[in-house]
């Protein structure tokens, strides 16, 4: 069960990463493109820069989800070191149970944001369910679309939060536990 449960969470991390991967590269793409048509064919598209700052955000939402997975969020490790073990792991459960918390905001305010954003790109195409089909929207993506990355973020905020609690837990009792970074109290600097 332990290995199903270890092997779900590397596919996870993987599958998130490589979306992370495509986005970053969709971005640099999308601002590539708009440079070299708007200095040197001075035609730039009209959807250049949005998309260039929805996969930005995208990107980020998206990797939030594994920063908490990896413990790689801001955390006070220089403080850890100083403490008992025991005790640095209480407070980084604790923090861990904060992150959890902000997960639950994003998903519930999220959806609300989501299905209440009114107002659409009207530079950008879609497509859309309709009739039991996938049609192609040429114009007016609606933003709802835009920010729909916040309530799957918190969602995934929420798994990545207590997946990291258990993994630790489990640590804990089998006495392997350690501090996610080692840090030199003299310089503060993660070695």
């Amino acid at each position: 069960m332990i290995k199903i449960i270890t092997w779900i969470d590397m596919l996870v991390k993987k599958i998130l990463t490589g979306f992370c991967a495509i986005l970053l590269l969709l971005m640099v793409v999308f601002a590539v493109y708009n440079v070299v048509m708007r200095y040197v064919f001075e035609d730039p598209p009209v959807w250049g820069d949005l998309l260039t700052v929805l996969s930005n955000i995208w990107l980020v939402f998206l990797a939030l989800a594994l920063t908490v997975r990896d413990k790689d969020h801001i955390a006070l490790d220089l403080i850890y070191s100083w403490l008992p073990v025991k005790l640095a792991f209480i407070i980084q459960q604790f923090w861990t149970l904060i992150i959890f918390c902000l997960g639950i905001v994003m998903i519930i305010y999220g959806m609300e944001a989501v299905a209440t954003m009114g107002g659409k790109y009207w530079e950008m195409w879609h497509f859309a369910w309709e009739e039991g089909q996938l049609v192609f929207k040429p114009n007016y993506m609606p933003k709802k679309y835009a920010i729909a990355i916040v309530p799957i973020s918190g969602f995934l905020v929420c798994v990545a939060a207590i997946a990291s609690i258990i993994e630790d837990s489990f640590k804990v009792r089998a006495g392997t536990y350690k501090l996610t970074k080692e840090v030199d109290p003299h310089i503060g600097i993660g070695q």
